[in-house]
């Protein structure tokens, strides 16, 4: 089980540019991991926009977003073309990550179960532990919600 304080899991997964991209070269900075489904869904979209309009004020609060979902590079590709998206989305093909970070998960959509992400986001310290989880918020104010936590610090 996660828990904040504690060192949060490393990975090295490949981004939009198909780039490795590993968690422990940010130390230094606050990292902002979030979760999501699918790219170019909706709420993916609005979620991912709010992101990227987000993200002066997310840098001088020290912190780069890194964005993580089972897409491939090219899907994530397609996603930041189109959305003119300005931060790191990363592919987790075989959910490896989403599991360390338990948000590979049984999930109920019209009648329907099967495993999914679990939409959550982790903020991480600049020494690498687990400083807060965003579990409870809507796709059109998470980073809304991450900035209201970031400034009351």
């Amino acid at each position: 089980m996660l828990e904040v304080g504690k060192p949060a899991p490393n990975f090295t997964l490949s981004d939009q540019n198909n780039t490795l991209v590993a968690l422990d070269s940010f130390k230094g900075k606050k990292v902002l991991v979030y979760f999501y489904p699918r790219a170019s869904t909706p709420g993916c979209t609005v979620q991912a926009c709010a992101l990227r309009d987000s993200k002066a004020e997310l840098e001088a609060l020290n912190v780069v977003v890194l964005g993580i979902s089972p897409d491939t590079p090219k899907k994530l590709t397609n996603f930041t073309n189109k959305q003119a998206l300005n931060f790191t989305l990363l592919a987790d093909e075989d959910h490896a990550t989403c599991e360390a970070y338990n948000v590979w998960q049984l999930k109920k959509f019209m009648g329907r179960e099967n495993m999914g992400v679990v939409r959550t986001s982790f903020l991480i310290d600049e020494q690498g532990n687990l400083e807060h989880i965003f579990n409870k918020f809507k796709t059109k104010d998470h980073h809304e919600v991450v900035l209201a936590y970031l400034n009351e610090k």
